[in-house]
């Protein structure tokens, strides 16, 4: 069931985002080649609480840290380790918080000092897609219309697109109706309505859409042990149209970016 939510549970859920949006830009000043994910980890979960909020990955399915933190061909759900990080790894780093009972929930994918021209293209096409997908999230289109519009994007660049793992519906509950699929058919599966909210985050791979599970019981791998990349926003709708409630703002700043890929998604004032 579709949980829609009012204008004052979107707004408290722009502040739980933002709390995930303002970690993601800590974090981004903090990567570099010799640090390691646990270290980011720990550094995570004592800013997520500073700012009056809790970490909303840790316990969660008996999950056992604060980020989910995917280098290279981890897809998603890698657990944080005392591995360093090396020159021209990437790391997905996937981060939730709960504030006022809401969850924020977003992640991206970061170069660890510099990165061959191939991955950075996979990372740029990666997050392109997911503004195709936001685009579509529309009252009165339907769950297959994101999917289909991420999966044409990232397939006509030649890349995997994850078909085991999906955005979702996002509120009091991490995972909530709609699931979100990066692939699909256009016209299909549920209809988006006023009030949605959604975490929208594509999972491509370099290489194979396939992949496999560690045994530890979380980490996601490609099958074929090429790269992937994972961004994700959290996005409801006003007044019909998308609207982002998390933001890359603050990891764009810490890195020196100029960007206005958000622009067209923003609160209008």
């Amino acid at each position: 069931m579709i949980i829609q939510k009012t204008r004052e549970e979107i707004e408290l859920m722009r502040e739980s985002a933002l709390v995930v949006s303002r970690t993601l830009g800590m974090l981004a000043s903090e990567i570099k080649p010799g640090i390691t994910t646990l270290h980011l980890d720990k550094m995570a979960e004592e800013y997520i609480r500073e700012q009056k909020a809790v970490p909303g990955f840790l316990g969660l399915y008996d999950f056992p840290n604060t980020l989910c933190m995917s280098p290279n061909a981890q897809v998603v759900h890698g657990v944080p380790n005392s591995t360093p990080l090396v020159e021209g790894d990437i790391i997905s780093i996937d981060c939730g918080a709960i504030k006022e009972g809401f969850y924020g929930d977003h992640a991206y994918t970061f170069g660890v000092g510099e990165i061959s021209e191939e991955t950075k293209k996979l990372l740029q096409v990666t997050k392109e897609s997911l503004y195709k997908g936001i685009e579509e999230f529309k009252a009165g289109n339907r769950v297959g219309d994101v999917g289909f519009a991420i999966q044409k994007y990232c397939e006509d660049h030649g890349y995997g697109v994850v078909r085991e793992l999906v955005g979702h519906g996002l509120g009091k509950k991490m995972h909530e109706d709609p699931e979100m699929p990066n692939y699909g058919q256009r016209g299909r599966g549920k209809k988006f309505v006023e009030g949605m909210v959604v975490a929208i985050e594509p999972m491509i791979n370099m290489g194979t859409k396939r992949i496999k599970q560690l045994k530890d019981g979380w980490t996601i791998l490609t099958a074929d042990g090429k790269p992937s990349a994972h961004f994700e926003h959290n996005v409801a709708i006003v007044d019909g149209k998308p609207e982002l409630l998390s933001t890359f703002k603050y990891i764009y700043e810490a890195l020196g970016i100029q960007s206005d890929e958000e622009d067209n998604f923003r609160a209008q004032k």
